[in-house]
């Protein structure tokens, strides 16, 4: 059964139409007569999206008991019963209900492809997994549902649903996103116009990129060589020389200019490794590169020129920036040079920028290794040196008489020549011929192909040995050259590969493109199976062209262990190649070994945690929670007895057991429970501007009244805080001060302003916390020294930090002069003019009735 197509609405934020799209798009197929249904769409109580369900098949919803409350999710195995041929499926980043068919919505759809069903699905951009930290920065809001970039570059198509900041607001504003009594907070939070804007360039600029890649992989499969300027890409052509850096920055000058500028950086190695670069100063201008935004990439190539415009047509480049040469006025005999055949050889698409430099005709100052492989010219000059040589000679010394000696040492010098410029054969072949013309023209009997004279054919085989010897001795030394050479390029090639290996830069799909750039490959993949009965899966590409079932479908297959093995298209690689390869091969291995066991070290590091939390909690409920329990049970029972007869002081003191107990019990469970809301990510501050000594007096309610002495001046600026999360802290650091501190001696709970701070300190004299232990004991379930079982669980100073955190807040723990403790809170002052950022889900989101993870995208 084919796979079935999948097509996603993208968005930069809630409500800017992506579910009312996708409803358009199934009407409008509806009306041509394909079978679409609704597998699962969130009208959020907005009239116009509600309106446009109607007239479409809804398949209905699973419903689900979870907390005490039911939710319904889409019913997968009901859609597959119906097999539609389109189906449509809001919120794809969306977390189902535990007991679903699946965690994520994603893998439902995953499920719904693979049984041939098109799907038509929405996402907003801050739902991307790989954008989590940019959104976070922008926005302040942490995103808990999240679905992976790969899910959304495999769709079929993208769509991206735009809309301005301002005509977004004023849709929130006329309450066609959200209910009226959330607008205001809404807007005030995160949907500011500078949250807007940067959302919308992030998915601009996401689609761009998409949207490239999709034009590299057309203009390879279609074979276009012809640049397509779409956007500025910048290559910089180093040779390792100090001028590097004076490129780079001229080029990250230039792509500043453009919007969407790319700086690609690129050194070309030949593949025999005559000219070789420093690597120190490569490492400084790759670094270079990277810090301006820039990439470094490093191509093999024996023609420079050409592998340089090869590389720049194949990333779509439009400008190359080249740096003057370096090279002498005398050393221009020998050719042009790179930058002015470049520049000739570039056509109408490709600008070629010449930078000057400190540098120039200074001369190279790069070590190189001459007398390598002979070159086409070489072998060329040799075959005319040997053939002609001894022609010109014959010619010339039939009007001179100089001798059978003497001629026999020019024709061998000409041999010689022969030897030195063209190797072997071209030497073989001038010996053969001047032997002739030395036997027919200077040998008697002359003009004829005899030797009279026993000597002269002596004289002629020594010729001719000498020739030969002279012409090995040439080809063999150009052979061990190149050899090292050869091996001096592989270790240059390795070495590189071991940087990355160090810098850590260890992504298997960073390290395939590598692999295609250093061999000028169209793309590269690791394929791999459970067994040799098993299909071939694909668990990292790079590059483009058509996807590769097997080994034995590439150009190039280099085999890693018994199931794996490193495939490669573009062209057939020479055997000596192949060393080099195996070694980026292995390395592969490697990288994907690395990856799925740092994969299960993050599941196992969840499921410790887990177990530790559980293992905690059950102990907390064994002693802690049954401790207050049995004794209220106890005073309970003796009131109800009627075997004794309780006196008023007695009944008084019981009761007062009672509700101690219950106290105790109430604030055990409540930090359980903030707790559990922690680790979960539930937490949802309700961020407001409030004063500092409106909150704090409330806190000292559970502690005795002579305990405390507060110092919390009136004319400190507000703070940007919930004030129920603020309160539930202070509370916790008040209460474990008083705990701690020696009897007579009282808890001081201050506040105070730093730049655009304050400062909550709560000072205590108890025994004070050593460094080391500063930091641990805001761990869930910790008690330091020899706290007895009844002080509690061990969680008020962890809730308190976690509730600090999720206000954008800090705690931190430090010494009080003359011994103690000192709890420091630092939150974020509301300044005037300033807007609050919480880091928190935005309160229009927090509004929301309370469900499983449900996002609220449109």
């Amino acid at each position: 059964m084919a796979r079935g197509k999948l097509r996603i609405y993208l968005g930069a934020a809630p409500g800017v139409g992506k579910t009312y799209a996708m409803l358009s798009e199934a009407h409008r197929r509806a009306e041509r007569g394909t079978d679409c249904v609704v597998g699962f769409v969130e009208h959020h109580d907005r009239p116009r999206t509600e309106v446009m369900l109607h007239g479409l098949e809804q398949v209905p919803r699973r419903q689900l008991e979870y907390r005490g409350a039911t939710f319904g999710e889409m019913d997968v195995d009901a859609v597959l019963r119906r097999a539609p041929a389109v189906a449509l499926v809001d919120e794809l980043a969306h977390t189902n209900v535990p007991g679903s068919r699946n965690a994520k919505r994603w893998q439902d759809v995953r499920e719904l492809l693979a049984a041939g069903i098109d799907v038509i699905s929405t996402v907003n951009i801050q739902h991307l997994e790989s954008l989590g930290d940019v959104v976070e920065s922008i926005t302040g809001v942490r995103q808990r549902e999240t679905v992976p970039d790969e899910v959304v570059r495999r769709a079929d198509q993208i769509e991206l649903v735009d809309m301005s900041p301002q005509a977004l607001r004023r849709r929130m504003a006329h309450g066609n996103i959200y209910q009226p009594d959330k607008v205001d907070a809404a807007l005030s939070n995160y949907f500011r116009p500078g949250n807007l804007t940067a959302l919308r360039e992030l998915a601009l600029l996401w689609v761009a990129d998409r949207v490239d890649a999709y034009l590299n992989e057309y203009r390879s499969e279609h074979r276009v060589s012809r640049i397509w300027g779409s956007r500025e890409r910048i290559v910089v052509g180093l040779t390792g020389g100090p001028e590097g850096r004076t490129l780079i920055r001229r080029a990250a000058r230039l792509a500043e200019k453009g919007a969407g500028g790319e700086v690609l950086a690129v050194y070309i190695s030949r593949s025999d490794g005559l000219t070789a670069a420093s690597p120190k100063e490569l490492a400084v201008q790759r670094t270079l590169a990277e810090d301006l935004g820039g990439t470094f990439h490093h191509v093999v190539g024996d023609d420079i020129p050409a592998a340089l415009l090869d590389f720049a047509r194949g990333v779509n480049a439009t400008q190359i920036v080249l740096g003057s040469s370096r090279r002498k006025a005398w050393q221009y005999v020998f050719g042009p040079g790179v930058g002015a055949t470049v520049a000739r050889e570039s056509g109408p698409d490709l600008d070629v920028h010449i930078v000057t430099h400190e540098e120039v005709a200074k001369g190279r100052g790069l070590p190189v290794a001459r007398g390598g492989r002979l070159g086409r010219t070489r072998i060329i000059s040799g075959w005319a040196v040997g053939l002609g040589g001894p022609a010109v000679f014959a010619v010339l010394l039939n009007t001179v008489d100089l001798g059978l000696a003497n001629d026999m040492l020019l024709f061998l010098a000409v041999t010689v020549a022969a030897a030195l410029l063209g190797g072997l054969l071209p030497a073989l072949a001038s010996a053969a011929f001047g032997s002739l013309l030395l036997n027919y023209f200077y040998t008697p009997p002359l003009h004829r192909l005899t030797v009279a004279d026993p000597r002269n054919i002596v004289a002629i085989a020594i010729f001719v040995g000498v020739a030969v010897s002279v012409a090995s001795v040439v080809d063999l030394a150009a052979r061990r050259t190149h050899q090292a050479a050869r091996l001096r390029a592989e270790s240059e090639i390795l070495s590189f590969l071991a940087g990355n290996v160090l810098r850590g830069e260890t992504g298997l799909e960073d390290l395939l493109e590598r692999v295609r750039e250093t061999f000028a490959m169209e793309s590269a993949a690791l394929l791999e199976r459970a067994s040799d009965v098993d299909p071939w899966t694909c668990a990292g590409r790079a590059g483009f062209g058509p996807s590769l079932e097997r080994p034995e479908d590439a150009d190039v297959d280099m085999p890693v262990g018994d199931h794996m093995a490193l495939a490669l298209t573009g062209r057939v690689l020479p055997a000596e190649d192949r060393r080099v390869l195996a070694a980026f091969a292995a390395q592969a291995a490697v990288v994907l070994d690395r990856r799925r066991l740092r994969e299960e070290a993050e599941q196992a590091r969840a499921l410790a945690e887990g177990n530790r939390i559980r293992t905690a909690l059950l102990a907390a409920v064994s002693h802690d929670l049954r401790t207050p329990l049995a004794g209220i049970k106890a005073a309970v029972t003796s009131l109800r007895s009627d075997d004794v007869a309780w006196s008023e002081e007695d009944q008084a003191e019981l009761l007062q057991g009672i509700e101690e107990g219950a106290d105790r019990l109430d604030h055990l469970v409540g930090n359980l429970l903030d707790m559990s809301r922690l680790q979960t990510g539930t937490v949802t501050p309700l961020i407001r501007e409030i004063d500092v000594d409106e909150v704090v007096p409330m806190a000292l309610g559970g502690v005795p009244e002579d305990s405390v002495d507060l110092d919390v001046p009136e004319t400190l600026p507000m703070v940007a805080v919930d004030p129920g999360l603020l309160e539930r802290s202070v509370a916790n650091l008040v209460e474990n001060a008083v705990k701690y501190s020696p009897r007579g001696h009282r808890v001081l709970v201050s506040a105070s302003a730093m730049a655009e701070r304050v400062e909550v300190r709560v000072v205590d004299r108890g025994p004070g916390v050593p460094d080391e232990a500063k930091d641990r004991i805001f761990e869930p379930f910790q008690r330091y020294g020899d706290a007895p079982r009844g002080a509690g669980v061990g969680l008020g100073l962890a809730v308190a930090r976690g509730f600090a955190e999720a206000m954008g807040g800090t705690l931190n723990a430090e010494d009080t002069p003359g011994g103690g403790l000192t709890m420091v809170l630092s939150l974020r002052a509301a300044l005037p003019g300033a807007e609050p950022l919480p880091p928190g889900r935005p309160e229009a989101e927090a509004a929301e009735p309370a469900e499983p993870e449900r996002q609220t995208s449109c």
